[in-house]
């Protein structure tokens, strides 16, 4: 095998003695490939990013809910953050208590809410309707609520989650009626979160939004816990030598100076959360696909390959970057550096992964390694055009390969569809 493009493996050691190769043989093409050893050192990198003691980190499930995952991260002391019964549902059987777990409801239905209710799960409402929907079904209650303290943040418009323009938080303006339902069904207020969005490089915003969110919480007086959010963004761009990285260091040094002063100022040693999100599962991640076909049409020259916006939707939903590796079984060498546009085989113009891109010159049977795969990868991947939704495999920390999700069967695509014959 030959390594046309490689660098950010091989310095990560990604592989440890794995083929790119065997693997897409062994497990089929596409695949998700993770690498323990990483998962779990930005675990700890974020578990030891202040030195406050009462401070939670909580793990992003839907940046990836594989249950193997979900079990490192139990096993590394995390909290974890929940969207869906589904989330909790997987959660619990990977072994998180459930004081451990925070559901961050949306716009969801009473029988949701039970679920976490049934399963003594505290969950955080995102309007005063939901607090009222919430005092009818668990009068007297304990709850959490999000508000918007008005900054947001994030890498595109659709990730932005607080300010003015997004549907998540309650507005702060809207305090007198919120305490007014919270009397009304004698229900506890435990603690108030944020998240202004996704993949902030710069902490300014987020040191902005701290201090919004603990300006609300000064309004109570008896609250357990302030989950601050998170968002914590990773370089998409490493083969690019001057690219940079969230200052980690700076922020947790900062976190510690405001964690204390609040502290202080508040009367207790209130318990301090944070979401860092993709920050954790991304970069442990590498989407591995097959090149099927070459083409040129008018001026562009196009890699046909097998990695659809059903298998990685980030390209297309956001118009997001990643880095992209090349490995090649023949020994054939590539004639040159070319600008060439990589799409999928989704009957779709727009199912594009990387417009332009400057790689070797490709031929049919390269594998092409998309970096940074491991948040928003395999959860957002779907059946559309009834493709099966590939395997997942890790690596563990002794360099053994181990499938931790099957690749999807053609029985799987009916499997849940009723005939009419």
């Amino acid at each position: 095998m030959q390594k046309l493009v490689s660098k950010v493996t091989d310095n990560a050691n990604f592989y440890m003695g794995n083929s790119p190769i065997d693997l897409i043989q062994k497990y089929g093409s596409p695949l998700y490939v993770y690498n323990e050893k990483i998962l779990r050192e930005k675990m700890r990198d974020m578990k030891n990013l202040v030195s406050y003691e009462n401070f939670a980190v909580n793990y992003s499930a839907k940046a990836n809910s594989n249950l193997a995952i979900l079990e490192i991260a139990n096993e590394e002391g995390l909290n974890i953050d929940a969207m869906s019964p589904g989330e909790m549902y997987a959660e619990l059987k990977a072994g998180f208590s459930p004081e451990k777990i925070f559901y961050i409801s949306n716009n969801v239905s009473k029988e949701e809410m039970q679920y976490a209710i049934d399963n003594n799960i505290i969950l955080s409402v995102d309007s005063i309707s939901q607090l009222e929907q919430f005092g009818q079904i668990n009068p007297g209650g304990r709850v959490a609520a999000r508000f918007n303290g008005g900054i947001g943040a994030g890498h595109h418009e659709k990730v932005i989650t607080a300010g003015k323009n997004t549907k998540f938080g309650i507005d702060p303006d809207e305090m007198e009626l919120f305490n007014e339902t919270l009397k009304k069904y004698s229900l506890k207020l435990v603690g108030i979160n944020q998240h202004i969005g996704s993949l902030f490089m710069e902490p300014d915003k987020y040191i902005e939004g701290v201090y919004a969110i603990l300006s609300i919480a000064k309004q109570f007086n008896d609250l357990e816990f302030i989950d601050l959010g998170g968002g914590f963004g990773v370089p998409y761009n490493k083969l690019d030598d001057t690219y940079k990285t969230l200052d980690i260091k700076s922020l947790g040094k900062k976190l510690d100076e405001i964690f204390e002063k609040f502290s202080k100022e508040y009367g207790k040693r209130i318990k301090f959360k944070i979401e860092p999100g993709r920050y954790i599962a991304a970069e442990c991640g590498v989407l591995l696909g097959m090149v099927n076909a070459i083409k040129n049409n008018g001026s562009n020259k196009y890699a046909g390959t097998d990695i659809g916006f059903n298998v990685l939707a980030r390209p297309v939903m956001y118009d997001s970057h990643h880095d992209i590796e090349v490995y090649r079984q023949s020994n054939e060498k590539p004639k040159k550096i070319e600008p060439i546009t990589v799409v999928g085989n989704i009957c779709e113009t727009g199912d594009i992964i990387a417009k332009n891109r400057m790689l070797p010159t490709l031929k049919e049977g390269d594998i092409l390694g998309i970096l940074d795969a491991g948040a928003y990868g395999h959860v957002m991947s779907s059946n559309y055009n009834n493709r099966l939704r590939p395997a997942e495999v890790l690596i563990r920390e002794n360099g053994e390969a181990v499938l931790i999700r099957k690749r999807d069967t053609l029985e799987d695509i009916v499997k849940n569809f009723i005939s009419l014959k």
